[in-house]
């Protein structure tokens, strides 16, 4: 594929919708996220990014395709293969082209070197004089409706248009589609895929496939998470920093996850995944149960007597909870149930203390976690309850511009349920020292202040308390930010100067 039309040849049919259409509240929701926006892309050491349409992303790649086969001129539909395998890392795509051996460079991407001479594998069947076989549907066509990659495997037409719409219909495959040839691991490239493929809507799957590869596979971009959003962000380098999407998500770059500070990214992950794994659960199950000693059935203690008899059809053993012993001697003068096994004890007691402890302090951060996250939702649907109070203090006699700083409430508002949801991770394994006491101090006051602030903007707007809400809210709203600096702050210099041990 040689000439800058057949770089664009297999994106002809993009057609992006990146218009937004939005009610007035999410008008309003959009404004609030925009000021926000606005004022995190204005703090200090800003994160230079730029939020790309479908259609940019697109003309990215291409853009980078062209820059590679301008160096190495190679056809454009093996340069896009070959970034795709170096991760649209052009240097160094560029530095094992001219360093490497060139066959062992293209055989690794899996495609025919384009300067070797083409080579011809298969040896057709002929059963009339100027006829080939198809080895997938074993009839016979006219040279003319055979084909096949330089690898020098061909086919008839119709096998290839099938084999390439189930590959990418059904497997969801778009640069990784290997030649049909049984063991072979060529390549398709975009031309033969554009030219083989009948359905257009099977096309147009194709190209939005390459695209979200081209996505995925570069370090320097990122779909934004945000349902149903088609933006990308693209970045300078790679960083834990927040990026803001036009559609008004803010999100972590490095990974992807909402904007977390002041837990790190690597914290964030351990977490997620413990919350969403059944491992608290078994430690539960651990510290408030024991196992029946003679079938192992999982028992759950719900009364006072230590008599138990198991309640599993195959076993109906009787046994004593306190020792798990067998209940029948029980009572004999000879067994020492009441015995103290010191070594045997100490043992048993550590390990459930030491589960049960575990347990506790999971749900002691898990719970304020949850708590936050709960609270931050239910604050987001302030903008729309805001918006009305606004419009009733304007009733008032307040201006517009006296009245946003209600907006600026909610705003502040959200950003410090945000910090205190992650502030739970960050401590959850914290190890103590004296700069934790500092961080829980802070915390402390973070969290103090933002109930005191959500507790105001709940409250009923009247024409008599107008005044002194205005100037409580203003008052909060503002010691709510310096506070939640003040704990940004320590936590990021604590990172500087390597002050945080963790229980990891």
């Amino acid at each position: 594929m040689d000439g800058e039309s057949d770089d664009d040849s297999i994106f002809d049919n993009e057609n992006v919708d990146s218009g937004n259409v939005s009610s007035d509240g999410d008008d309003f929701a959009m404004e609030i996220e925009s000021n926000i926006s606005k004022e995190r892309q204005s703090e200090p050491e800003d994160y230079p990014f730029e939020v790309l349409t479908t259609d940019q992303i697109v003309q990215h790649m291409i853009d980078s395709i062209r820059e590679v086969t301008a160096v190495v001129e190679i056809p454009g539909t093996i340069a896009r293969i070959l970034l795709n395998h170096f991760k649209w890392d052009k240097e160094k795509l560029m530095e094992r082209y001219y360093d490497d051996d060139q066959d062992s460079f293209f055989r690794e991407a899996h495609v025919i070197n384009p300067f070797n001479k083409p080579i011809n594998i298969t040896k057709p069947k002929l059963k009339i004089s100027g006829t080939e076989e198809c080895e997938i549907c074993f009839q016979f066509f006219q040279p003319n409706l055979m084909t096949g990659l330089k690898c020098g495997h061909k086919f008839c037409i119709s096998c290839w248009g099938e084999y390439l719409t189930t590959k990418i219909m059904e497997e969801g495959l778009g640069q990784s589609i290997a030649c049909a040839a049984h063991g072979c691991d060529i390549l398709v490239d975009d031309v033969t895929v554009m030219n083989l493929v009948p359905d257009a809507r099977v096309k147009l799957k194709y190209q939005h496939l390459i695209t979200n590869s081209f996505v995925e596979c570069n370090r320097l971009l990122r779909w934004c998470p945000s349902a149903d959003c088609t933006y990308a962000i693209k970045v300078m380098h790679v960083e834990s920093r927040p990026v803001v999407c036009k559609c008004g998500h803010i999100f972590c770059f490095e990974c992807g996850e909402n904007w977390h500070d002041p837990v790190q990214c690597r914290l964030l992950k351990k977490w997620m995944k413990k919350c969403a794994d059944d491992s608290e659960t078994s430690t539960w199950i651990a510290a408030n149960t024991k196992e029946c000693p003679k079938c192992n059935v999982t028992i759950e203690k719900d009364g006072g007597c230590n008599h138990m008899i198991c309640k599993n059809q195959n076993c109906k053993h009787d046994f004593c909870w306190v020792c798990l012993g067998s209940w029948q001697p029980h009572g004999s003068s000879w067994y020492n149930c009441n015995r103290y096994d010191e070594d045997e004890a100490r043992a048993a007691r550590d390990a459930q203390e030491k589960m049960r402890f575990s347990l506790a302090r999971y749900l002691h951060y898990y719970n304020r976690y949850m708590n936050h996250m709960q609270s931050l939702r239910f604050e987001n649907k302030l903008y729309a309850a805001i918006k009305a109070k606004m419009e009733e203090m304007q009733q008032h006699n307040m201006s517009w511009i006296e009245v946003q700083f209600l907006k600026k409430a909610v705003d502040i508002l959200c950003q410090c349920r945000q910090t205190l949801m992650y502030t739970y991770v960050f401590a959850y394994y914290l190890r103590k020292n004296n700069q934790s006491l500092i961080f829980e101090d802070n915390q402390r006051d973070l969290e103090t202040a933002t109930e005191k602030l959500s507790e105001y903007l709940e409250r009923d707007i009247t024409s008599e308390n107008l005044a002194d809400i205005k100037q409580k809210v203003q008052d909060k709203y503002r010691y709510c930010e310096k506070r939640r600096n003040v704990l940004l702050v320590h936590v990021h210099e604590g990172y500087e100067k390597d002050c945080w041990d963790y229980t990891e």
